[in-house]
């Protein structure tokens, strides 16, 4: 596991997903581990642009080989975009979580990063489970 990645660039919520601020909106995927814990995705069910979600609310489903899992919203937000390419491509999770593998695009309620932790707090975290 000690391959796995977690850019300081973006912050991370226990609940395995990582949200990185763009300007006025916020870009959310899930991260390294949970794309490794999940092994191949093979269906996501992403929100329509215009849903709002709560901060602790599953926002998607992400559906692998192995079992079906809640993408759990890092923040508060309305989804403004959604990855269509996941549709078509859904293992980009697995092959690029931190690019061509995002979720979606939402515009926050708040700036405030309540509930979130940094790379280093995450990769922790994660090592302790």
């Amino acid at each position: 596991m000690s391959n796995l990645k977690y850019p300081d660039d973006r912050m991370y919520h226990a609940e395995h997903l990582w949200a990185l601020k763009e300007g006025d909106k916020v870009r959310i995927g899930i991260s390294d581990f949970a794309q490794d814990q999940l092994e191949s995705v093979i269906f996501i069910d992403l929100p329509n642009v215009g849903d709002h979600f709560a901060q602790g609310i599953s926002g998607a489903s992400l559906e692998s080989v192995k079992t079906t899992s809640d993408a759990i919203m890092p923040m508060s937000g309305t989804v403004v975009e959604v990855n269509d390419e996941l549709n078509a491509n859904p293992e980009l999770v697995n092959t690029d979580p931190y690019g061509a593998g995002w979720l979606m695009l939402i515009t926050p309620d708040d700036a405030g990063q309540d509930g979130l932790i940094t790379a280093a707090e995450y990769a922790a975290q994660v090592a302790g489970k």
